[in-house]
């Protein structure tokens, strides 16, 4: 955990200089603007279809005792529009994510390994199209797990718990093969992930724990989420994109020095064999 956290220190360091606050500008932009021109598009209609949803299968009714059994009757008034940002919440993690990938790791990438990893030879055992499958695929799986994880909304702190974890798998798997990509080989990546599993999900589950913030301040707040939506969507992107490139920051220390840790680990041994 020693190295989690030099890494951490490090990342903190880089966060705020010049080139990494500037850097949070092209990824929110392109995720706001895919993100306005969707909701544009298909928010109406959405929540059209899923007011239909709920009259046709008499889910008011039996969504309002459920809340009222659990004192959550102001939700019942918003449930519809709530519901529907909670199901659209993971699909906007995901596009920052992405955008992060193609836009802001090919420079916290070269950032960190210039500055700090001069030495360091690039292997290229990865590919910008490999950053994206990648995050697609991990997406799929966490969508699917959000939704499973939904009802426990009524119960914050196990959403909250929920959330960290399912953050913490999702970062771990998507932004350790980002920074890795130009300079392990596709072994060294592979081993890397197996070997540091551990380290790299506690970085996730850390990065998690901010992450989970914006979703569980819309269920507190559901009224006032419904009433200032565009604001709060454009926030929370924000946000989002400012965690993504600290957590691309801190993985990108830890992950450089575990590969080279690695190879003079490899080094020495084929020393010892001679």
């Amino acid at each position: 955990m020693l190295a989690v956290l030099n890494a951490y220190g490090r990342a903190l360091l880089s966060q705020f200089h010049g080139k990494m606050l500037l850097l949070s500008i092209a990824p929110f932009l392109l995720s706001a603007a895919l993100w306005a021109l969707l909701l544009w598009l298909g928010l109406q209609p959405m929540l059209d279809w899923m007011h239909t949803q709920y009259v046709d299968y008499e889910l008011f009714r039996s969504t309002g005792e459920w809340l009222e059994k659990l004192g959550l009757d102001t939700l019942r008034a918003v449930i519809v529009p709530l519901v529907a940002l909670l199901l659209l919440l993971p699909l906007m993690i995901i596009t920052a994510l992405v955008f992060i990938g193609v836009a802001a790791m090919p420079f916290i990438v070269p950032h960190v390994g210039g500055r700090h990893f001069p030495q360091l030879e690039k292997k290229r055992g990865g590919s910008l199209l490999g950053s994206v499958g990648q995050a697609l695929a991990a997406g799929i799986i966490f969508v699917v797990c959000w939704l499973c994880i939904l009802p426990l909304y009524i119960f914050p702190p196990l959403a909250g718990i929920a959330t960290v974890l399912l953050w913490g798998w999702l970062t771990s798997r998507v932004m350790s093969y980002d920074a890795l990509a130009d300079y392990a080989s596709a072994e060294e990546l592979k081993t890397l992930q197996r070997e540091r599993r551990w380290g790299l999900l506690a970085i996730g589950v850390v990065s998690g724990l901010a992450g989970s913030l914006p979703s569980l301040a819309w269920v507190g707040g559901a009224a006032a989420a419904i009433a200032f939506f565009p604001v709060l969507l454009a926030a929370s992107i924000w946000i989002y994109v400012l965690i993504f490139i600290f957590t691309g920051l801190w993985f990108e220390y830890y992950c450089l020095e575990a590969l080279a840790q690695l190879r003079h680990a490899k080094f020495e041994e084929r020393i010892q064999i001679e």
